[in-house]
């Protein structure tokens, strides 16, 4: 895997998970994300699940990603690390949730899927990554920024295959969860009624935040959400 690590002078590290078929940048995202979290002296590791960016290739599905962000966190205590939180956008979050453990402190999710979501992928995809994907067991996507990636049928799957009260009920640290609520965004608005259906499933110390008028992935809210992830950060990450 390769990784953006950005470094400070404190033992605690936030480690980030990018959303479906996405990279560690997540289109300038994250990159602001983790210079934010520096400035107020956390340590951020940004990186790209195999199949995507830089990383080595691999047809996507969560298991694998799961891999990837445990393989993350391992490393980062091998490296001192001693306070880790994990921040995750979309299927990032879903990523982050699956991966936790006693020594995970705290959490902040974006655009969070903790629920199984019903997609009509032949909306989604062109006819002809259709019969890629009956053919071939996976679809391929190209694109100048985010290069070559293949999307796994099991993928595909994942999404539909949620259980919410297995995924959050053992998370046993304070959670933040951001979501948007734009009326034209209608998955967003679905991932949010999700969010409001399971929180009670978490620690009593979780928040959800809805930026009022954001979509999913908060682009054009992106100083609210540094500002509610820095404070969160801040309060439950020590250093």
């Amino acid at each position: 895997m390769v990784g953006n690590l950005y470094t400070s002078d404190s033992n605690s590290i936030v480690i980030m998970a990018h959303g479906f078929t996405n990279n560690k940048s997540s289109q300038g995202r994250f990159d602001k994300i983790a210079e934010a979290l520096k400035k107020q002296h956390f340590n951020v590791f940004a990186f790209d699940f195999s199949g995507c960016g830089e990383s080595a290739p691999d047809i996507l599905n969560a298991a694998n990603e799961v891999d990837d962000l445990n393989s993350a966190i391992e490393f980062m205590k091998s490296k001192g690390y001693q306070s880790i939180a994990l921040f995750g956008n979309s299927l990032g979050s879903l990523i982050c949730l699956r991966c936790f453990r006693p020594e995970i402190e705290t959490m902040v999710l974006m655009g969070a899927l903790t629920h199984s979501m019903k997609y009509d992928w032949n909306e989604e995809f062109t006819q002809e990554q259709i019969i890629e994907l009956d053919r071939k067991g996976f679809i391929t996507l190209n694109s100048l920024e985010l290069g070559i990636r293949r999307v796994g049928h099991q993928m595909l799957q994942d999404f539909g295959e949620i259980d919410q009260e297995k995924l959050l009920k053992d998370v046993s640290c304070p959670v933040l969860i951001i979501h948007g609520n734009n009326d034209e965004d209608k998955e967003e608005l679905q991932l949010l009624a999700n969010t409001k259906k399971g929180l009670h499933l978490l620690s009593e110390t979780s928040e959800l935040v809805v930026i009022d008028g954001a979509k999913h992935g908060c682009r054009e809210h992106l100083d609210r959400v540094i500002e509610l992830t820095t404070e969160w950060y801040l309060k439950h990450l020590g250093k």
